[in-house]
């Protein structure tokens, strides 16, 4: 689909990030925006200075794990525009899970999928019976990641198999939209091909009393730009890429018609084929050897 002046964006997870990157993207391209996020004062500044911009804007606290807040967002959005035409299910929370997999804290599981996985799937169905009824052309961007859409990072586990569950999701809700022969496409969005600077390290800054952590962390959270020293203190390479070139991704996608938002990588090439060869060989997943930790 193009996307022209006039048209209307919906991103959640908007208030920082590739979220705002997208917004400023959208804005930049003639789109009326909606922004939701759970953080009230940043949505406020990110509205705030897009509005300075020029660009039409509406904001809304929402937490996308909340299924009556997203379908408000969508009422909301319809009443004020009458029409969607991109929707970025983009929310997302890493799940501050720390240790093996069954010394986790349950509630960092139900956490991450309740935003990761539950607030994707709320969006689908508050927004996209409207847009296929709406009769015009429109896309839906659903944020994974590298980590668990193509291999899992053992290190981060939780939030792999909450992304793996997106792409799953988008897969499905492509073939659903191409059955119906709807004017909605759909894409599944893998943010790179490097780290980035986002707030996703500090995810528990937001994290609601109804999923807090039952055991107390064994070591303290730490921030992007500790783990960043770090990595360069061991003598690691750390290439960062803007989340301003995730958003152009994005746009070109949408324009494009390409379900794989995928920017090239041979890292994540080397991922996929080794996967890939592996379930075809019946073989142990070696491609995890490397992180795999004593």
């Amino acid at each position: 689909m193009e996307l022209t002046p006039g048209q209307v964006a919906v991103v959640t997870g908007a208030a920082s990030g590739i979220g705002l990157a997208m917004a400023r993207r959208f804005a930049a391209d003639g789109l009326k925006v909606v922004l939701a996020d759970v953080e009230e004062g940043a949505l406020e500044e990110a509205a705030a200075g897009l509005r300075k911009d020029g660009a039409d804007v509406h904001a809304c606290v929402v937490d996308v794990a909340d299924r009556a807040q997203v379908e408000t967002l969508a009422t909301e959005t319809y009443e004020r525009y009458g029409a969607v035409h991109v929707l970025c299910n983009n929310a997302g929370v890493g799940s501050g899970a720390e240790g093996r997999m069954w010394e986790h804290d349950p509630n960092d599981w139900k956490w991450a999928f309740a935003v990761n996985v539950w607030g994707v799937f709320h969006g689908v169905q508050a927004f996209v019976p409207r847009m296929i009824a709406g009769g015009e052309p429109g896309h839906v961007v659903n944020t994974s990641s590298g980590d668990g859409g193509i291999a899992p990072l053992p290190t981060a586990s939780v939030y792999a198999v909450t992304k793996a569950a997106v792409v799953t999701m988008t897969e499905s809700l492509y073939a659903h939209l191409k059955a119906e022969h709807a004017r909605v496409g759909a894409s599944v969005l893998f943010p790179g091909p490097h780290m980035l600077r986002t707030g996703l390290w500090e995810s528990h800054r937001n994290r609601p009393a109804r999923y807090a952590k039952q055991k107390p962390r064994k070591t303290p959270y730490r921030s992007l730009g500790q783990w960043e020293a770090a990595m360069k203190e061991a003598g690691h390479e750390v290439r960062f890429t803007p989340v301003e070139d995730v958003a152009d991704l994005v746009a070109e996608g949408i324009r494009a018609g390409r379900f794989w938002l995928l920017p090239e990588s041979e890292h994540s090439d080397r991922q996929i084929r080794a996967r890939s060869q592996s379930m075809l060989d019946r073989a142990d997943p070696s491609y995890l050897e490397h992180f795999i930790l004593d």
